[in-house]
C-alpha cells in the first residue's frame, strides 16, 4: 500500500527531482553491496578455492591460509565494483518499473536522461572509489600476498622455490633461456639448470647445463658463478663439446648481467601488485634496455590502460544496467541476475579478443583496453533514445 501511496501522489503533485534522485540512489546502495560480495565469492572460489585447499591440505598451517585469502580478496573485490554496479542498476530500476514509479515520472515531464541522471552520478563515485582502492590498497595486498606465497613455498620444498624459464631478451632479441628445477632464494642459488644461448639469428647456439649456479653477491651483484662446474654443448660447432671446470663463467656462453633478485622476478606481469606510476616506469625500463619482447610490452600497455578502462566500465554498465532495468510489466528477480550474468560474459569475452589482437600488434593497447567501453556507450546512447522516444 505504501508504494502504491507513492506512486499517486508522484501522479499528483509535481516531481521534486532532488526527492526523486535520492530515492534512486537508494534503491542503488543495496543492490550494490549485495552485488559485491556474490561476485566477490564467486571470483574467489573460481580462482583461489583449490588452490588454498591444497595448501590446508598440504600441512600449511590455517593461520598463513587464512592470511593469504585475506590478502587475495582487495584483488578480487575491486573487479566487482563495476559488475555489481550493473547488477544494482538492474534490479533498483526493475523494481521502480514494476511499481510504475518510472511510468509516474515520464508521465510528469521527466526524460529518461533526466531519470538516470543519479544512476550516472552514483557510477561516477563507485568509478573514482575503483581507482582509488586499486591505486592503494590492492598493491600492498598483492605484494603481501606474494610474500606469503613465498612462505609456503619454503615450507613445502624446504628452502627450493618451483621450477621457472626465465627469458633474457637485448635489444628486443632472445638472447638466453634459463631453466631452473629449483629456486633458492636465501642462498641465491639455481638448481639443475639448464640455459640456451642464442645467435644473432634468433637461432639456438649452445646449450650449458649445470647443478648450481649461484648469484656472487652484492660484491659483484651482476655476476654469476658456476661453483661445481658445467658441461657445454654447441649446437652450431660439433667441436664444442666440453667439461667446465672451476667457478668462472665459460666465455662461450653470454653471461646473464643482472641481479639475483632482477633475476627471480623478470616475469613482472603481476599488474595487481603495481600502481599506475609503478607501471609505467617499468614499461619505459623494459623498452630503454630493450630487455622484453614487443608482445611483452605490448601486455604491458594492456595492463596500463585497464587501470583506467576497469573503473570507467563503471559508469557504462550503470547506465547500460538502468535502461535495460526499465521493462513495462513485472519482471523477477532472476531475470535481472540472469540478464547482468549475460552482460557481464559479452563485455569479457570483448575484452579478451580485444587484448589477443593488441598482443599480436593488430591494434594499440590503448585502443583493445577502451574499446568495450566505447561499444557499451554507443549501446546505452541507442537504447536510451529508443525507450526515451
Amino acid at each position: 500500500m505504501t508504494k502504491r501511496r507513492t506512486t499517486m501522489a508522484l501522479r499528483r503533485r509535481p516531481i521534486r527531482l532532488p526527492q526523486i534522485d535520492r530515492l534512486i540512489v537508494k534503491e542503488l546502495i543495496g543492490p550494490w553491496v549485495f552485488g559485491v560480495g556474490m561476485f566477490a565469492s564467486l571470483l574467489v572460489a573460481a580462482t583461489y578455492l583449490g588452490r588454498l585447499a591444497g595448501f590446508l591440505v598440504g600441512g600449511i598451517p590455517a593461520t598463513l591460509v587464512l592470511e593469504l585469502t585475506a590478502m587475495y580478496l582487495p584483488a578480487m573485490v575491486v573487479k566487482t565494483f563495476s559488475m555489481a554496479m550493473l547488477l544494482s542498476a538492474l534490479l533498483a530500476f526493475g523494481r521502480l518499473s514494476s511499481d510504475s514509479e518510472i511510468v509516474a515520472l515520464r508521465a510528469s515531464g521527466a526524460s529518461l536522461f533526466r531519470i538516470i541522471l543519479p544512476v550516472a552520478v552514483f557510477s561516477i563515485l563507485i568509478a573514482a572509489l575503483t581507482f582509488a582502492f586499486d591505486e592503494v590498497v590492492v598493491p600492498f595486498a598483492a605484494r603481501k600476498a606474494v610474500s606469503i606465497e613465498y612462505q609456503i613455498q619454503h615450507i613445502q620444498t624446504k628452502g627450493d622455490g618451483d621450477p621457472q624459464v626465465l627469458p633474457l631478451y637485448t635489444k628486443n632479441k632472445l638472447t638466453l633461456s634459463i631453466s631452473a628445477v629449483h629456486v633458492n632464494v636465501g642462498t641465491g642459488e639455481l638448481h639443475d639448470v639448464a640455459i640456451v644461448a642464442f645467435g644473432p639469428d634468433g637461432k639456438a647456439s649452445e646449450v650449458m647445463t649445470a647443478p648450481v649456479v649461484r648469484w656472487a653477491g652484492t660484491s659483484d651483484p651482476k655476476r654469476f658463478l658456476i661453483p661445481f662446474g658445467a658441461h657445454i654443448t654447441s649446437l652450431v660447432d660439433p667441436r664444442l663439446d666440453a667439461d667446465v671446470k672451476g667457478e668462472v663463467w665459460p666465455g662461450q656462453v653470454p653471461e646473464i648481467g643482472m641481479t639475483f633478485g632482477a633475476l627471480i622476478t623478470i616475469k613482472d606481469d603481476n599488474f595487481d601488485a603495481l600502481s599506475m606510476n609503478e607501471l609505467r616506469a617499468k614499461i619505459e625500463a623494459h623498452t630503454k634496455r630493450g630487455d622484453r619482447s614487443p608482445k611483452d610490452i605490448a601486455n604491458f600497455w594492456y595492463g596500463y590502460w585497464n587501470k583506467i578502462a576497469v573503473p570507467l566500465a563503471a559508469l557504462v554498465f550503470g547506465s547500460l544496467g538502468a535502461v535495460l532495468g526499465i521493462r513495462n510489466h513485472r519482471t523477477g528477480t532472476a531475470a535481472g541476475f540472469a540478464l547482468a550474468v549475460a552482460i557481464i560474459f559479452g563485455y569479457f569475452m570483448l575484452a579478451s579478443f580485444m587484448s589477443v589482437w593488441a598482443l599480436g600488434g593488430a591494434i594499440p593497447a590503448w585502443v583493445a583496453s577502451f574499446s568495450p567501453l566505447a561499444i557499451g556507450i554507443v549501446a546505452t546512447v541507442v537504447i536510451m533514445r529508443r525507450r526515451n522516444g
